[in-house]
């Protein structure tokens, strides 16, 4: 059997190929795809090979490249010994952009429980990446929290945080748009990043001049930290949500040392692999949380979609990321 997947085969060329898919054995079990979202971060950064040669990036970026790993789609077949799903089940997953995925017993994936929208489900790998940052941050009540970036995974920091007990949210981006979704999306107040003279005055006033406990770095910009760290309080945290493309010029001792400030990575493979009493988040409890959030209509998510292409159409779809990512959303891809 054969199925369709997409693949990076050199930076900047996309294409849609047709590969074999191994037979439903014993332990595994079929998915055929409904929508894939598309990671306008990591996927872009990978095709357009824009990072450093020296950085774990050029490692990762190894062509040809199958990318993707948000995938929603419905159970087809069962392999004998497989029995935490159904034929028929609705299911999401870390798999490929692909039409056709195979799971084998104890891989990540999770049933979409009723009430949660396709277009919402296909979303949750990205969801859970901002919702883990958030847990790293430790963020308390009253504690205020400024997320720079407002895409998508912006966005759900800034709506995680703000369910977290934090106020006031703050938002910061250069684009227009994305400022415009972050105020749909409720955020406390919303400011233009181009306005950098202005910004420390304009984050002081509204944080009765304390200053933010909590930076969000959601831009992949790593010039952007240096204006970031300018809006911490002394102690703060700084979270790295975002991957960063490249090198940061950093000044440890004003910036670090002096303000004695932390700087927490928030990658998703620190999501902990099991339950344990000093972490239970895992990506199963996380993604859990984010369905019963998004059924109950306490965060934004299907709404953060701005473009959907066929799944043939792939190549479009990041030839468009490519020259007009800062104003799109969510990408999807309809695999039906």
């Amino acid at each position: 059997m054969k199925t369709k997947t997409v693949v990076c085969v050199a930076p900047k060329q996309v294409v849609v190929q047709e590969e074999e898919i191994p037979d439903v054995e014993p332990g595994t079990f079929l998915v055929k795809a409904k929508l894939t979202a598309i990671s306008t971060g990591t996927e872009l950064t990978l095709v357009t090979a824009d990072f450093p040669p020296d950085s774990v990036w050029a490692r990762l970026a190894k062509y040809p490249l199958k990318l993707g790993y948000s995938h929603l789609g419905e159970v087809i077949a069962v392999g004998e010994g497989v029995d935490n799903v159904k034929v028929g089940d609705k299911v999401v997953g870390w798999k490929n952009h692909s039409q056709f995925v195979l799971y084998r017993k104890g891989e990540f994936c999770m049933k979409v429980p009723e009430g949660v929208p396709d277009e919402a489900a296909a979303l949750f790998a990205l969801a859970i990446i901002s919702l883990n940052g958030v847990r790293r941050a430790k963020i308390q009540l009253g504690e205020s929290v400024v997320v720079f970036g407002l895409g998508p995974i912006g966005i759900w920091a800034a709506q995680f945080s703000r369910l977290a007990g934090a106020r006031p949210v703050i938002g910061v981006d250069l684009i227009p748009e994305r400022r415009e979704w972050a105020k749909k999306a409720g955020v406390d107040f919303v400011l233009d990043g181009k306005d950098k003279d202005e910004l420390v005055d304009k984050i002081s006033a509204l944080t009765k001049g304390r200053m933010a406990d909590v930076v969000f770095e959601v831009t992949g910009n790593p010039d952007a930290i240096l204006d970031e760290v300018k809006v911490l309080r002394r102690q703060g945290r700084l979270i790295i949500l975002s991957s960063p493309r490249g090198k940061t010029l950093f000044d440890f001792h004003d910036w670090c040392n002096w303000t004695s400030i932390s700087i927490i990575g928030a990658h998703t493979s620190s999501h902990p692999p099991h339950e344990n009493p000093d972490d239970p988040w895992t990506r199963e409890r996380n993604t859990e949380l984010f369905f019963e959030l998004v059924r109950n209509k306490e965060i934004v998510a299907a709404e953060l979609v701005t473009h959907r292409f066929k799944a043939d159409d792939a190549p479009s779809a990041y030839q468009m990321l490519m020259t007009e990512r800062g104003k799109t959303g969510i990408v999807l891809l309809d695999w039906e």
